[in-house]
């Protein structure tokens, strides 16, 4: 038998990681734990809701720290929780201001070390002006958040949110810079390649969202 859906699942790996994932709360977030099989060290990536499940998820896979996509609600209920279990959450000054409270700001083309992992951010408004991505070095991965989905960008109707912003971000980010094999994991529903969107910019662009 395979695990129930609400369970979380080993998503993808390699030698070096492995990405377990959750979907979680009433708009079906996704929660991804990015481990570095090395060590046995972890980070989260989104405390968005069912914060039950998601302490018992970093107890059992070493999470040591919590990064946030971006600041809407969706992707933050869990925030008061993990803090208040010792786990330090960190956003980028843009959309630290959504959050209840948070411990450190992210900052643009900087490094996350997990175990001898690295991520690297990747600061991409649009959707949210202090929207963040994160690549996995070495390996075909990015975590996009809702900056990029199967289809297109991110909702920008929000307050925030700017559509010519988060095209911008999408095409001299992530599609100017990533190899067409990445593996884009997104906040919400399916994964896709940065070589299936690609050549679909200007589509999205001509239809306005």
């Amino acid at each position: 038998m395979g695990a129930p859906p609400d369970a979380a699942t080993l998503h993808w790996s390699d030698e070096r990681a492995e990405i377990h994932k959750l979907v979680v709360g009433p708009v079906d977030n996704n929660v991804f734990v990015l481990r570095c099989r090395e060590t046995g060290e972890a980070v989260l990536l989104d405390a968005a809701n069912e914060h039950d499940k998601l302490l018992e998820l970093c107890r059992r896979l070493g999470v040591g720290r919590v990064l946030e996509t971006h600041g809407h609600w969706d992707h933050i209920q869990a925030v008061p929780a993990v803090r208040d279990a010792g786990y330090r959450v960190a956003v980028t000054a843009d959309d630290a201001g959504m959050l209840p409270a948070y411990d450190d700001l992210l900052e643009d083309s900087s490094v996350v070390e997990v175990g001898r992992l690295r991520l690297h951010t990747i600061a991409t408004p649009g959707h949210t002006p202090g929207s963040m991505c994160f690549r996995l070095e070495g390996s075909p991965v990015l975590f996009s958040g809702d900056t990029l989905f199967p289809g297109g960008p991110g909702a920008t109707k929000f307050p925030g949110g700017d559509f010519p912003t988060i095209l911008a971000s999408i095409e001299d980010r992530l599609f100017s810079t990533l190899d067409a094999e990445t593996l884009v994991l997104p906040g919400h529903g399916e994964d896709t390649t940065i070589g299936a969107e690609r050549p679909h910019l200007q589509e999205w662009a001509d239809r306005g969202w």
